[in-house]
């Protein structure tokens, strides 16, 4: 029995229509070339035109009109002042074209510069949830590629725009010259010329429909390279021999890459040959008319030469105005998702939302009202209706395990996501009515992931170059503990960071690159501090003196604090425990403690490791010591608790081991 195959065959996606034609392309980096300033790029691709068809009817005068002065008998005189006037002529336009060639490139650079601006800024300011929009980073991705270089489609359109004028002019003028031969010449040039051109045409765009494929290709080349060279992943190409394997994945991706470039030349060749055919069968028809003419008298070889040369000439003309066209078309295409990246539409309100001033002073409230939260193309919902209120100058801690959520919720309290289903609320007004903008300055933020930017140690705490406030960037480096480090540096808070771009900067090890970070945020003076695993990369000792300062760090603001170590919970006025997307626990250290949940599981499995390591430093052959692995499926693992309390100075926010309770046996196992 026969089946139907075709809804179990995969059927090609077609690629999106572009939103704009080469036309709309090509007006657009008109009237951008026009607001940029730059009005003398369209003054000066006219006049290239101009120069280079002058010089091409120079160039096709000067025989005839010589070969024509020696039929005539001139004199010698006139021929060497023949000769020299075009010499002399072409030496002069040459000159002309070379000076003009020369001061376009800048404005056409300048233009390009502009769109480069453009989508920097587009990707720093687009709404959070673009940033892994997979359409849009894609997009962004190609909008890159036609920006890349001088012969990328942002600055190459401007010579295709300059040959496509080129050739308009010469086709006119030898169509005028022609017409005066027989007009039956024109009509075969232009008709093989059409034949070529819908034969290249299709066979000219298996690069730009294949361009993904391509594109995939050349990124992953690129990021293999990159690793190579990638100064943090030295250690570990030495460590485990990755260079042998790189090298492999390397020369695979270089033969996939070679591989698309032969199958893309072997279509290419079908239409050079058709070109060659179709040329022949033009040339020789025009060449065999012109010379029955002359042989028959109806014409000198002065003139059979020049109209030789110029049914040629207009062939190229003709080729040259439909190849351009087609190369337009290609950059039309690459400028159209170039507007598009652009164009692409924010879920977010700014401009347009409600204007918000932050206030360090004002005792701000943020609701979640039933707020869950999915993420896109995932089947279950990260966060499941969460009700919770963070309080004017409440310290809230957010604890669980890996995957539950808790970065998720600092996202959607500070405004970067928006829930899924129910609402965030500003003293009880919805934050999606508010300009977006503005909402983010009620936060200052120490996130997992540093941002350190290619600048002085001052200008990375108060994140500007100009009027930053040295007493401030001061007090905040000195609360986060950094003061001894920094003023023993040679520029102290002048001293650089990031040696990818300077030689001589200083590198900061993890630890103090989150010192730094909570300096940045301290430096902001927000309503609302957000800390997402502050400590991960400091010792114990250092995180007990923040703790110690923690509260002054943070008076009169409201926070929220992520962590793995509960015991770096406890100053804290509110504990909420999320798991399996909900609030599974809520209340103060010691009040989850003496519930007996699953806070307090969790806690005694960080204490029993503690514990067990304490035990080990006094005896490591007693009975009690056991060196049993932690289960895997345990919520923290020896890396996330802290180690034993004798080496630490004395501080109420370091747990007591004596006061921690003994973990209750499971009845009914």
């Amino acid at each position: 029995m026969a089946t139907d195959t075709t809804n179990t065959t995969k059927q090609k996606e077609k690629p999106p229509k572009p939103r704009y034609n080469m036309w709309q392309s090509s007006w657009y980096m008109i009237r951008l070339a026009i607001r940029e300033k730059e009005k003398k790029v369209l003054i000066l691709c006219t006049l290239t035109a101009l120069l280079a068809v002058a010089s091409n009817l120079a160039n096709l005068s000067i025989t005839p009109v010589i070969l024509g002065a020696v039929e005539n008998h001139s004199p010698l005189s006139t021929l060497l002042l023949l000769i020299g006037g075009f010499v002399a002529l072409t030496m002069l336009l040459s000159a002309a074209a070379s000076y003009v060639s020369t001061n376009i490139l800048y404005g056409k650079i300048t233009v390009r510069t502009a769109i480069i601006t453009k989508l920097n800024t587009k990707m720093a300011a687009t709404s959070y949830p673009n940033i892994s929009d997979e359409k849009f980073l894609k997009m962004r991705g190609k909008a890159s590629d036609s920006i890349s270089c001088n012969s990328a489609a942002a600055e190459a359109v401007w010579d295709t725009l300059t040959r496509l004028l080129e050739n308009v002019l010469g086709f006119l003028i030898y169509l005028a010259l022609l017409s005066s031969v027989n007009p039956l010449l024109i009509l075969v040039i232009t008709a093989t010329s059409l034949l070529g051109y819908f034969i290249n045409k299709p066979l000219s765009e298996y690069g730009y429909r294949h361009r993904e494929e391509e594109g995939l290709l050349t990124g992953t080349l690129f990021y293999y390279s990159s690793c190579a060279e990638s100064s943090h992943m030295a250690k570990d190409i030495r460590l485990f021999g990755m260079r042998p394997w790189l090298e492999e994945l390397y020369a695979k991706t270089w033969s996939a890459y070679q591989m698309f470039q032969r199958k893309a030349q072997n279509v290419y060749i079908w239409g050079r040959i058709a070109d060659l055919v179709l040329a022949f069968l033009r040339n020789g028809f025009v060449y065999a008319y012109l010379i029955y003419l002359m042989l028959n008298g109806n014409m000198s070889v002065s003139l059979f030469l020049l109209y030789f040369t110029a049914a040629g000439n207009f062939s190229g003309w003709v080729s040259g105005i439909l190849g351009t066209l087609l190369t337009l078309y290609q950059q039309g295409l690459e400028i159209s998702n170039v507007r598009e990246c652009l164009e692409y539409p924010e879920p977010f309100l700014f401009k347009e939302g409600a204007p918000l001033e932050p206030d360090i002073h004002r005792p701000y409230e943020i609701r979640l009202e039933d707020v869950s939260f999915r993420y896109p193309n995932t089947e279950k919902d990260t966060l499941s209706h969460i009700s919770l209120t963070l309080h004017p100058g409440e310290k809230l801690a957010v604890v669980g395990l890996n995957g539950a959520g808790k970065t998720t919720l600092i996202k959607l309290l500070c405004g970067f996501l928006d829930p899924t289903e129910g609402r965030v609320l500003l003293d009880g007004r919805d934050i999606r009515e508010y300009n977006r903008r503005d909402y983010y300055r009620l936060f200052a933020a120490v996130f997992q992931d540093f941002s350190v930017l290619a600048t002085t140690i001052a200008a990375n705490v108060a994140q500007r170059e100009e009027d930053i406030d040295m007493p401030l960037v001061k007090d905040c480096i000195a609360k986060a503990g950094l003061t001894e480090k920094i003023e023993s540096l040679p520029e102290q808070y002048e001293e650089k960071l990031c040696r990818d771009v300077y030689e001589d900067a200083v590198m900061l090890s993890g630890g103090e690159t989150q010192r730094l970070m909570l300096a940045r945020a301290l430096y902001k003076k927000a309503p609302f501090v957000m800390l997402d695993e502050p400590t991960a990369a400091l010792d114990p000792i250092a995180e007990a003196d923040l703790y110690s300062k923690y509260h002054e760090m943070t008076a009169g603001r409201s926070s929220v604090y992520i962590s793995h170590r509960l015991a770096s919970t406890r100053f804290c006025d509110r504990i909420i425990l999320i798991e399996n997307g909900i609030i599974a626990e809520e209340g103060t250290h010691e009040g989850l403690l003496a519930k007996n949940g699953r806070y307090a599981e969790l806690f005694e499995v960080q204490s029993k490791y503690y514990k067990k390591d304490s035990t080990n430093g006094a005896n490591e052959n007693s009975a009690d010591s056991t060196n049993e692995p932690p289960n895997e499926n345990d919520a923290f693992h020896e890396d996330n608790i802290l180690p034993e309390t004798k080496a630490l100075p004395k501080s109420k926010t370091l747990p007591d081991t004596n006061a921690l309770p003994e973990r209750k046996e499971d009845t009914a196992e």
